[in-house]
């Protein structure tokens, strides 16, 4: 056979050779403030609740919340997202524990923020589903649907009570028209300029949610499907990010992360404010159940399916895996 030169001349195997190389030429590098940690506290509550489908998960005490914001601290996390789990009796269908000052997760809120002050980004969900009995995002209508503009009303009533007990940035997580400059106004109005909002701009109907409803101890009944969007498009998620930029989000989400790492892409190469992607529960679940039956490695999936949500365009990730990652990195 005849050789024609040093064919082939172009080998790219040449720099895949030993891990320092490898290190040393890569595109994207995890690091710690890169991620942010979501965490449940539930009212009434004296030791950690294990969520079942989310392995290592828990509902926090008040107590453990503290601590584990520490640990965050410690291991170089950048923020912290909390949800707040109320006590059934206290839903009802306005959702006014989401509102109530002393409400779990207002009084949380306060904890982090004494505990750690500014050396972690305390972020809040804002949304009513966690408390009301019906377990929607809003208030509904006589018709049993979500009332979008009766239910900014909560939304600015909720952003007010979480700013007043310290929060950093507000997420706002509904899928309500309108949302993000409601809130925005109430903020401002109400001497709260410098909190700034996480948009939730691409929030989809998914059914990798799952877990989370377990998380939250979800009233729901039905689904979400007329106000979050639908998982067949593409061109409306960034409709709806120039909605929420025009109306002042300091920052945007894609939430779930994986199944839309297009919208990802799309929407980060579209905007010059920090976008983050939510690794939700059913992602984080199916890796556990996965890792458990020995069918992969489980700390190389976390970190591949961290990379790749970067790799399309994510400045910081939403991940349960957040403190562990960190750790590692």
């Amino acid at each position: 056979m005849t050789k024609y030169g040093s064919f082939p001349g172009a080998r790219p195997r040449r720099l895949r050779t030993m891990p320092a190389l490898r290190r040393m030429v890569a595109e994207y590098r995890l690091h710690p403030a890169d991620l942010i940690l979501p965490a449940f506290v539930r009212e009434g509550v004296s030791e950690p609740v294990p969520i079942g489908a989310m392995p290592g998960v828990v509902q926090h005490t008040r107590d453990t919340l503290r601590k584990a914001a520490v640990e965050a601290v410690e291991a170089g996390v950048a923020g912290i997202m909390l949800f707040g789990v109320p006590l059934d009796e206290k839903k009802d269908a306005a959702g006014t524990a989401g509102t109530d000052p002393d409400g779990i997760l207002q009084q949380a809120i306060r904890d982090v923020r004494t505990e750690v002050g500014d050396d972690l980004v305390i972020m809040s969900d804002l949304c009513l589903d966690e408390y009301t009995d019906h377990g929607h995002c809003g208030v509904l209508d006589s018709a049993g649907r979500v009332d979008n503009d009766a239910t900014l009303e909560r939304y600015a009533e909720m952003a007010q009570v979480q700013a007043d007990a310290g929060v950093h940035v507000v997420g706002p997580s509904g899928m309500m028209d309108g949302q993000v400059g409601v809130i925005r106004d109430a903020l401002d109005q109400t001497g709260h300029e410098d909190v700034s909002i996480l948009a939730y701009t691409a929030k989809y109907s998914s059914a990798f949610y799952g877990p989370f409803r377990e998380a939250v101890g979800s009233s729901l009944k039905g689904d979400r499907k007329t106000y979050q969007q639908d998982p067949a498009n593409l061109r409306e998620s960034l409709r709806e990010l120039a909605l929420d930029l025009e109306e002042g989000a300091d920052m945007v989400m894609v939430k779930p992360a994986l199944p839309y790492l297009d919208v990802l892409a799309k929407i980060a190469d579209a905007v010059d404010v920090p976008v983050a992607a939510y690794q939700i529960s059913g992602e984080y679940a199916m890796i556990e159940a996965a890792a458990e039956k020995g069918w992969i490695d489980r700390d190389k999936a976390i970190m591949e399916t961290l990379t790749g949500i970067k790799r399309a365009g994510a400045n910081m990730i939403l991940t349960y895996w957040a403190t562990e990652v960190a750790r590692a990195l």
